[in-house]
């Protein structure tokens, strides 16, 4: 067995049976051999698309998504992704070609640094000098991929590695006495927050991906039941709990519903879980929860203490920890549902009735389409279990807002990076690891255009994602900026009339349908589903329709002004969108 062969045979016993990559010189050894195994690999027009879909499968399935290029340019076309990816703490397993050993460190032909340039950007990497070590390298590979807080790894092979016989196959080699993620929370730690929790009037859970990520969300809500708190997310939390549920507040931060705001403003009490405080989450951050005593739950203890300082620092796994928290307060019968004194009863009423008094009013007639109106018509079409991703700009921040996520792991964005070019590639991916799930992509035209050519990728490979592209020919989000931040500066924004996206989309033998009236968008994504084909949507949109938003840096509470909600609960004093 050579080294290639016993990479494919390692990634075969890890439940891999699907790569996205792009070939070159210094994987020349190991594609050959692919073409003999059971491992499908999916050629990608870019090695960029090859990341995001290994990301976008990852987020879907909950498993380690591969991708694979060649070096030099072919593996720094992989780093986006691979920052992507670590930032979002998502499970994806990138592999690049290298030189052969005796030319590493002489510039030699499409030789890059790879282990210098990721070692910033991942949780860890890998360069076996002998092929000995290449069954143990992906055993370990996928392990911190996916345990403690998940995150991307990196595995550079010499193509003399590849190439290499092994004198024995073996898994064990490779041990790692420091690396061990503590999972279960502090009983004495868990049993002070129960305590303040219930000597609180106005709890507050803050969700954040890491509930996600540890497949958490039945025990949040259950959580939330017994403390009688409702729950606000971050952008990656969205879907962590149910979004229709009274109890969900929806998203905080500078682009978050005003609900969800305030409640965190009023609170005396967060419990933040799997969340790590971004910038664009607090806003200010003297200013974020300052009448609360704050929770932190999170896996990761780097994360605890390095921008919000908490009161309770809690270091374990979400779902672990969250049951530690139940088996107390069910033992010690502790529940606060039913006992009226020092608990949050009042408090969670307030909160449902400000959040039913600020529910979005979508009814709009307009030409060009506001996309409130178009995101409102994809959500009478799909079901809980289509899963939808995004790219990054105005439409995601729509599609955060007016979308209601019932389940986890059906909404999948770029967060703590912003990569535009991220959403149809993850949507590729994502259908690929659900093949039984609905999935469709809400992106811009700015972050399309940069991954288009992969239109050949979804027709080649039957692969049916429906692409709702919406379309204002401008920088939609920096467009905005400049309006409202330095004075109408319109600086290279505008991306013109081209291409035409419907021709495009047919150069490519894929359906696409033009969008330009109220009703139009519901009727041609159920066509879309139905045929069962990849699709392309051009949504024409309102280029001045703006997202709500608080400038970076400032307050979140000072912003939207001193406005208690048990003093006003009234809908006409928000102005739309809010």
């Amino acid at each position: 067995m050579r080294g290639g062969e016993a990479l494919i045979k390692a990634l075969l016993e890890e439940g891999t049976n699907t790569i996205f990559g792009y070939p070159g010189g210094q994987v020349l050894p190991f594609y050959d051999m692919i073409y003999d195994s059971d491992l499908k690999h999916i050629l990608v027009r870019h090695e960029q698309v090859a990341a995001h879909a290994a990301d976008g499968y990852a987020r879907a399935t909950g498993k380690v998504g591969v991708c694979i290029s060649t070096s030099g340019p072919g593996a720094t076309n992989l780093v986006t992704g691979i920052a992507t990816a670590n930032m979002d703490s998502s499970p994806v397993l990138a592999i690049t070609g290298q030189v052969p050993n005796a030319l590493i460190g002489n510039d030699a032909f499409q030789e890059v640094d790879m282990i210098g340039i990721t070692m910033p950007i991942t949780k860890h990497s890998f360069q076996p000098k002998s092929s000995d070590e290449i069954p143990s390298i992906i055993k370990k590979s996928f392990e911190l991929a996916s345990t403690g807080r998940p995150g991307a790894i990196v595995l550079d092979i010499p193509k003399d590695v590849q190439e290499q016989e092994l004198k024995k196959y073996k898994k064990d080699l490779i041990i790692t006495p420091g690396y061990n993620p503590n999972l279960e929370g502090n009983l004495k730690q868990i049993k002070k927050a129960i305590k303040l929790i219930k000597n609180s009037k106005k709890s507050v859970i803050l969700a954040g991906g890491g509930v996600i990520l540890s497949n958490a969300s039945k025990e949040l809500d259950k959580f939330s039941k017994l403390i009688n708190a409702p729950v606000a997310t971050t952008l990656m939390g969205k879907g962590a709990v149910d979004e229709c549920d009274d109890s969900n507040l929806g998203m905080i931060g500078m682009h978050g519903r005003k609900v969800a705001n305030l409640s965190i403003a009023e609170s005396d009490c967060i419990i933040a879980i799997g969340v790590r405080f971004s910038d664009r989450t607090t806003g200010k951050v003297c200013e974020f929860g300052k009448n609360a005593k704050i929770i932190h739950i999170d896996v990761d203890p780097a994360e605890i203490g390095k921008i919000i300082e908490v009161d309770i620092p809690i270091v374990g796994d979400g779902k672990i920890v969250l049951n530690q928290f139940i088996e107390i307060l069910n033992e010690a019968n502790k529940g606060f549902a039913t006992n009226s004194d020092n608990t949050n009863v009042s408090w969670l009423k307030e909160s449902i009735d400000f959040k039913k008094s600020c529910i979005p009013r979508v009814s709009y007639d307009n030409v060009p389409l506001k996309p409130q109106q178009v995101i409102k018509e994809i959500s009478e079409v799909i079901n809980e279990d289509t899963i939808i991703t995004t790219d990054v700009g105005q439409h995601q921040m729509w599609a955060a807002h007016y979308l209601n996520t019932k389940n986890p792991r059906k909404f999948i964005s770029s967060g703590g990076l912003g990569t535009m070019g991220f959403g149809f590639p993850s949507a590729i991916g994502a259908k690929v690891g659900m093949p039984d799930n609905d999935v469709l992509t809400i992106t811009g035209d700015g972050g399309f255009l940069m991954v288009c050519q992969d239109l050949a990728t979804i027709k080649e490979y039957d692969i049916p994602v429906i692409i709702c592209l919406f379309d204002n020919k401008k920088l939609g989000m920096v467009y905005q900026w400049q309006n409202l931040f330095f004075n109408k500066r319109l600086s290279h924004t505008d991306l013109g009339s081209y291409p035409d996206f419907i021709k495009l989309a047919e150069s490519f033998k894929i359906a696409g349908e033009k969008i330009e009236k109220p009703g139009d968008m519901k009727y041609a994504l159920k066509s879309a589903i139905k045929s069962g084909e990849p699709s392309l949507l051009n949504i024409v949109i309102d280029k001045d329709e703006v997202i709500p938003m608080v400038p970076p840096g400032d307050s979140l509470t000072e912003i939207l002004g001193n406005y208690h909600i048990e003093n006003d609960v009234n809908a006409n004093n928000l102005k739309r969108g809010d």
